[in-house]
């Protein structure tokens, strides 16, 4: 006879979960839907609620297979330790995390430097969920600062305007549309795919806020004439007065040109620029989501913009449009930069370089892509097909099938008839995944070559007067 602690008829469902000698899979949980679109009145054991969601997860796309994000998908171990161990902190608490603080500063100081900033100005900056939260910041000090000066002169505030190409990320657009600025978007050249500094000339005026130029777009990996766009300025400001600044979104680019173009002007070294954004979650080498916004000097950042609050303990500036965020990723770019150093960063993205450019190399000798942006300064590769029986969204999907994630999309305005297929080349894909991915995309070119023969051949036994 059982005893009352074991007889498993007198206890309730919950308690029998806990005491069956049964596997996660064994349990009632496993038999049942899961809940979708209402809390459930009763919860489950945690082991069950993990494997469900776990499970469930399974259906995601592998982002080590993933060639369309930019984002960091693997760091140390001992970074994700400290990853961990700063999970809990929100970084806004300055008062309860002040060492927090101080390493964010220290990574701004360091950017600023990384950057070129003059040893006579007193650069500022500031972390933040990622690029677009940064872009957003930074053109908001530069319409405050255009707004101050025109009321100063007394001039009328009510048409700001910016100027950039369509190779800009979309967040661009989305500050233009938010904050009531007139967005005066360059359309794209033919075999250029970014803007030139005559294009910049043409549609700045005395109310453009600042212009926007891009190293490393997202579309073809390539770099806007940064140099000459700021060269213009300076003759605009020369004859007319106009003084327009640059903000440089380095997103992609900012992590790359410092360790392997050190003689590049596109950064503080050109007098129009001003402030940069990038994003420490792509070749900053972290997890999402990190971004960092760094302006030349600290008069560049209106001080009515930032926030002086004290309901978190003690008093503490605030320059955000997110008040909350996770202190983790700062802790993991401070990691990053402390354990690579600019050797070591270097060294990583010489890899991806050189396996960007093997596989472009690979792409062009096939003689099915037109790699086209050949000169590859950016660890990404962007390809459209010579093949005309079949197209690159067919090839994307096809790929999906095998597991590897490779958009495919049409470049932006004027340059839209031209469908590419991008790979982006991070930090953790190897020579050897290359070889596999271009393998699969030749075979799978090679099959649709095949599906679009027979459709044809099916088609003329079908209507025999399509061979007239």
């Amino acid at each position: 006879m059982l005893s009352k602690k074991h007889d498993l008829r007198k206890m309730s469902e919950s308690e029998r979960e806990h005491t069956v000698n049964t596997t996660t899979y064994g349990s009632r949980y496993f038999c049942e839907s899961v809940p979708k679109f209402e809390m459930p009145e009763e919860g489950m054991p945690a082991r069950a609620a993990y494997q469900i969601i776990h499970d469930e997860l399974n259906l995601d796309g592998n982002p080590s297979l993933n060639l369309a994000s930019f984002v960091t998908t693997w760091m140390e171990s001992e970074a994700d330790k400290l990853i961990q161990e700063s999970i809990d902190k929100n970084y806004v608490d300055n008062d309860e995390y002040p060492q927090t603080e101080k390493i964010q500063d220290r990574c701004v100081n360091m950017l600023a430097r990384l950057f070129n900033a003059p040893s006579d100005c007193k650069s500022i900056g500031t972390s933040a969920i990622g690029s677009s939260e940064a872009i957003m910041l930074g053109l908001l000090a530069h319409k405050w600062t255009w707004k101050k000066r025109r009321q100063a002169e007394g001039k009328p505030v009510d048409k700001p305007n910016i100027v950039m190409g369509a190779d800009v990320h979309t967040v661009w657009e989305k500050f233009a549309r938010y904050f009531d600025v007139e967005l005066r978007l360059i359309p794209l050249k033919r075999d250029l795919y970014t803007i030139t500094a005559e294009d910049v000339t043409e549609n700045v005026d005395e109310n453009t806020i600042a212009v926007g130029a891009v190293i490393g777009t997202t579309f073809t990996g390539q770099m806007d004439p940064i140099k000459e766009i700021n060269d213009c300025l300076l003759e605009i400001k020369k004859n007319k007065g106009w003084d327009i600044p640059i903000h440089v979104d380095g997103a992609s680019g900012g992590f790359i040109a410092p360790f392997i173009y050190p003689d590049l002007k596109w950064d503080f070294r050109l007098e129009q620029v001003k402030s940069i954004n990038v994003s420490g979650h792509k070749y900053g080498l972290v997890y999402p989501g990190i971004g960092w916004l760094v302006f030349k000097d600290k008069t560049d950042l209106p001080e009515e913009l930032i926030f002086n609050i004290n309901y978190l303990g003690g008093s503490m500036p605030n320059y955000s449009l997110n008040f909350s965020k996770g202190s983790s990723t700062i802790i993991a770019q401070y990691y990053n930069f402390i354990r690579l150093g600019k050797r070591g960063y270097g060294e990583i993205i010489q890899n991806m370089l050189k396996n960007a450019k093997y596989l472009s190399k690979k792409l062009e000798e096939s003689g099915r892509f037109e790699v086209i942006n050949n000169d590859i300064m950016f660890p990404l590769v962007t390809a459209r097909l010579k093949d005309v029986d079949f197209d690159v969204f067919q090839l994307s999907e096809k790929l999906r099938e095998k597991g590897w994630i490779v958009p495919a999309y049409t470049l932006p305005e004027d340059a839209e008839d031209i469908a590419v297929v991008r790979m982006v080349i991070k930090e953790s894909f190897g020579r050897d995944m290359i070889d596999m991915l271009f393998n699969d995309m030749v075979d799978t070119c090679s099959r649709l070559k095949e599906l679009a023969i027979k459709k044809e051949d099916v088609e003329e036994r079908e209507n025999p007067s399509l061979l007239y």
